[in-house]
């Protein structure tokens, strides 16, 4: 565990993990400085309880001294590792580590994480609504929720703490060690942060650099990069799949959900897949993925099917909104790269009214087309990516331009029909219109919500 105590230390981004970071590390003693390049009006919430805590703040750009007058530096995740600061702090050889790394040097008990392209936010919740039910003291954080320095205070040597993490988190770990890792599945995302398919799958990776024989990796068997990284780990490799049975893990087969704990093993039957309550079969692979990480800390086959039962859809994944004059309205704002927008337009049969757009992130809209062409009606775009999807999908299916997301939904809502789905599935981020993707999601179910009386969607 780190000694703290005096030391200097700079968090550089204040975000919500960055301003946890901040606050943790001067509770244990360091003396703080927060910089980021946001201007201090930007940052006017968050300022006044940090200079009440004794902490610097730094506001409106990096100072290159900053940096280098350092004992530590701790990156916030939304910051690139390669920003030219951070690069020369580098070469001076000062320690950088990111807010996971921080809080795994200090957290107690068993780490079971998460990640993956799609189907992190609802695995990670599922996975800690199982081990809550079998009774397993349990915290559930990271990417999700609570800030992982959060759950400090709370972890004890019997905690299982169940993580999301992201490719950002993950990149600057150094030390950190589930003793159950997830990949879900790796599909392209955040390429104008990482680049290339394959640094982002390495980031990924990370995740259980640091595991042993002892411990476990579960992997997607269907998703060829995921399960790529089988020949990389040290761990015990478990499988989900949704297709075939596997040597050992969880499996889809004759309607059922199946788990065998070792090669060999007799296989168990652990709930009907007509008993999971979730829309689309991208769900049931997460709940495979569940399933297998929560026999493997040992919550009971029985506890887990109620606790799969009991479930509900997070929000703003594949969210039930409302149903107006026949048409049913989903919030997917967390559907935020290609593959997520394929996922959710897939859960429907057809009659889709979708939205799309928001700030691109290097993507290729064109990988939509066959699933559009098949369910979809028409598409609304909104934000700074709308000129690039509309280019992309030109004469795959009507197309208006709406830019904003309260003109997209009553577009929608105009041109849709009894029977038909208007979902908001952006395959964007959110961050050039809103602050975040529950933001965007919360602005789409007030809109919708608010439109009840609005006299064009009684005549629609």
């Amino acid at each position: 565990m780190m000694d703290l105590k005096g030391k200097k230390v700079l968090v550089v981004g204040l975000g919500k993990s960055g301003l946890a970071a901040a606050l943790f590390l001067r509770h244990r003693g360091a003396q703080v400085t927060v910089s980021d390049v946001r201007s201090a009006e930007a940052l006017a919430k968050d300022i006044p309880a940090l200079l009440e805590e004794g902490i610097n703040v730094e506001a409106g750009g990096h100072g290159l001294l900053t940096f280098r007058r350092q004992d530590l530096i701790v990156v916030s995740p939304g910051v690139p590792l390669n920003t030219p600061e951070l690069k020369q702090a580098r070469g001076f050889g000062l320690p950088i580590i990111g807010e996971l790394e921080l809080a795994a040097r200090f957290l107690k008990g068993k780490l079971l994480a998460i990640t993956g392209s799609n189907g992190k936010t609802t695995t990670t919740t599922l996975v800690g609504e199982i081990l809550k039910d079998a009774g397993l003291p349990t915290l559930v954080g990271g990417n999700i929720g609570v800030p992982v320095v959060g759950l400090i205070d709370e972890s004890s040597d019997e905690t299982w703490s169940v993580l999301e993490v992201s490719s950002f988190q993950l990149e600057s770990t150094e030390e950190f060690h589930p003793t159950i890792a997830v990949i879900l599945n790796i599909t392209p995302d955040h390429l104008d942060r990482h680049g290339t398919l394959e640094n982002y799958a390495l980031a990924k990776e990370r995740i259980f650099a640091r595991q042993t024989v002892q411990d476990f990796l579960v992997l997607n068997v269907e998703n060829a990069r995921a399960a790529e990284a089988a020949k990389r780990a040290a761990s015990q490799v478990f499988w989900f799949s949704i297709e075939r049975p596997v040597e050992q893990g969880a499996w889809a087969e004759n309607g059922h959900v199946i788990f065998r704990a070792s090669k060999g093993g007799p296989a168990e039957t652990i709930l009907p897949l007509s008993a999971i309550p979730l829309k689309g079969e991208h769900n049931i692979e997460n709940v495979l993925a569940a399933v297998c990480a929560a026999r493997l800390t040992g919550a009971p086959a029985a506890s887990i099917r109620g606790s799969i039962e009991r479930f509900h859809a997070v929000e703003h994944r594949l969210e039930y909104v409302a149903k107006i004059n026949g048409v049913e309205f989903y919030n997917d704002s967390k559907a935020t790269n290609v593959d997520a927008t394929i996922k959710a337009v897939t859960a429907f049969p057809g009659g889709i009214h979708l939205i799309l757009g928001g700030k691109d992130k290097n993507s290729d809209y064109t990988l939509l087309s066959p699933y559009l062409r098949e369910r979809v009606k028409a598409v609304y775009t909104i934000g700074s990516a709308a000129q690039k999807i509309e280019s992309h999908l030109r004469g795959v299916v009507p197309i208006q331009s709406s830019g904003t997301l309260a003109k997209a939904v009553l577009a929608a809502a105009a041109a849709s029909h009894p029977g038909e789905i208007v979902l908001l599935a952006p395959a964007c981020s959110s961050f050039d219109q809103f602050e975040n993707y529950e933001q965007r999601g919360r602005a789409f179910k007030e809109l919708v919500h608010e439109g009840r009386d609005w006299k064009v969607w009684q005549n629609a």
